[in-house]
């Protein structure tokens, strides 16, 4: 391997998140250190990942089935959509085990700046699967931010006129969480969407 490809693999790993160029550099290394023990099988789960994985036609999350596995389960409760951002959230949920519907992943998020409107964003899929029912309820799992608050607004006009529930997480103080903590968006949410005890 020459310089130039090991400055091409310390390149790429550095465009991954969370990695630096120092990062990549360290992690470039211990891959060639560890040829056989770990560099040969992450290029071969990295090959059957790219040959397989696709986005669901459905939901819009990443499985090697399609539908994916949590559209095609019958034990879902297909009365339910919970919107996400992206298959990150999708499975920050999943790994929580409480919700027991279906998803859909937007992809993104509504944003003037960027150029990101309704129509990147699949809300044409949404509203259709909505219309095609049983759905009763849209919960908005989007961020508490500026482009995550003009997204779910959107999505909400665009459903609520079809007679269908949308709402959206709660927010505020996180449980554990002490106040003084907390920045003060939070603690205003908080208040807003307090509750009788």
């Amino acid at each position: 391997m020459s310089a130039g490809e090991i400055d091409r693999l310390i390149g790429l790993l550095a465009r991954l998140p969370g990695l630096g160029p120092r990062s990549a550099r360290r992690a470039a290394l211990h891959l060639l250190k560890r040829r056989e023990s770990l560099m040969d099988p992450l290029m071969e789960a990295l090959g059957a990942v790219a040959a397989s994985v696709r986005l669901c036609p459905v939901c819009g999350t990443l499985d090697t089935r399609a539908p994916c596995s949590i559209c095609a389960d019958p034990r879902r409760d297909g009365t339910l959509i919970c919107v996400v951002r992206d298959v990150a959230d999708l499975w920050a949920l999943e790994r929580g085990g409480v919700f027991s519907g279906r998803y859909h992943v937007l992809g993104g998020l509504l944003s003037a700046i960027d150029g990101v409107g309704p129509e990147d964003l699949g809300l044409d899929r949404l509203a259709a699967r909505v219309a095609e029912g049983p759905v009763v309820e849209v919960i908005l799992a989007l961020p508490a931010t500026v482009e995550g608050q003009t997204t779910a607004h959107v999505i909400a006009d665009l459903i609520e006129p079809k007679g269908i529930t949308v709402s959206g997480l709660a927010q505020g103080v996180p449980v554990g969480g002490e106040l003084d903590y907390l920045d003060d968006g939070t603690l205003t949410a908080a208040l807003r969407a307090r509750r009788p005890v």
